[in-house]
């Protein structure tokens, strides 16, 4: 049972935060494009290659500001 403190580590506050840099990182170097490409699927791109790159930033933000907030919680 939980006694006050929060279940998410800081470990899992990077992983988050590392794993929308990646998809970030996927959309930019047009690795999802090539991908779909190879799988004749090349018209959905445009749309999948926005729609991942949204999600991706909006980890990195969320994750960020809760990384943020825990470091700044745990300094003062």
């Amino acid at each position: 049972m939980s006694n006050g403190h929060s279940s998410s580590g800081i470990l899992g506050l990077f992983l988050g935060f590392l794993t929308g840099v990646i998809w970030l990182l996927l959309v930019t170097l047009n690795v999802i494009t090539t991908l779909l490409t190879l799988l004749t699927l090349g018209a959905l791109a445009p749309i999948l290659n926005i729609l991942i790159g949204l999600i991706g930033f909006l980890v990195v933000i969320v994750f960020g500001l809760l990384i943020f907030k825990k470091v700044w919680r745990s300094y003062f």
